[in-house]
């Protein structure tokens, strides 16, 4: 269990669960089946969720999409987003609060592209939470974006568990990872609006089935829309960017 946040109770948690559903499958966790830890849980999700929510009318106030990025390290999250900002068709402006346990190496990537970043470091968090988020919404310029990226710690549990006050959530996986990801690790998936199958130029070189993949996201959340993307490929980067104007335009 994280120290910081309890993200245990994410065990058996799906997208349509309540917090009392959320408490209740606690019972089976006998490191968290006492009244204490759960009424403790209880108030760090209602909060949570408070903060999210005004996090969302900030956002919406400035006629800003927020997408929450969520993947395991190295899955290409920030490569993706120098990516987007490399794109000559790029159909809207961004910025990206950037979270990592260290260092502010991802938000340093994205400023030398000329897009607007600020890093938040959780020191021994695994996740962001709604709370930094709103911190680091105050330091974008809003007023000069269209979207607004989350590029969450990288972790394939823990951001699962939280809303941070986003409208979409898009989750990368890799193919180096494993197509076996996605079933290994379905809260996750159940989160996702997009599932992007990242480094496919690597597909040659990696026992990673594509259809298998795609089969389970879709098994896990029927109507997800999948995209193969590789930042070697501008082409499939722009569909990307197709995505995001597509559901930035249904929110207007």
């Amino acid at each position: 269990m994280c120290e910081d946040c309890g993200c245990s109770i994410t065990d058996s948690m799906t997208e349509t669960e309540s917090d009392h559903d959320r408490i209740h499958s606690l019972q089976a966790n006998p490191q968290l089946n006492d009244a204490k830890t759960i009424g403790v849980i209880r108030k760090i999700l209602h909060k949570n969720d408070h903060e999210a929510a005004h996090n969302r009318s900030h956002f919406d106030n400035a006629n800003v999409l927020a997408i929450n990025l969520m993947s395991s390290p190295g899955s290409g999250k920030t490569s993706l987003l120098e990516s987007l900002a490399d794109l000559p068709n790029r159909p809207f402006e961004f910025g990206v609060i950037e979270g990592d346990l260290q260092t502010s190496r991802d938000a340093d990537r994205i400023q030398a592209k000329g897009i607007p970043a600020y890093q938040i470091q959780t020191g021994s968090a695994c996740h962001l939470d709604a709370f930094m988020v709103h911190k680091g919404l105050h330091a974008m310029p809003l007023d000069q974006m269209d979207i607004c990226f989350i590029e969450n710690v990288g972790n394939l549990v823990c951001p699962a568990s939280y809303d941070v006050g986003s409208h979409l959530n898009v989750v990368l996986v890799s193919v180096p990872e494993g197509d076996d990801k996605v079933e290994k690790y379905p809260v996750m998936f159940h989160k996702a609006d997009l599932v992007l199958i990242t480094k496919t130029d690597l597909l040659p070189h990696f026992d990673f089935d594509l259809q298998a993949a795609k089969k389970m996201a879709r098994r896990l959340k029927p109507n997800v829309d999948i995209l193969e993307v590789s930042t070697k490929s501008p082409e499939s980067v722009q569909r990307v960017a197709d995505w995001i104007s597509f559901k930035r335009k249904m929110r207007v």
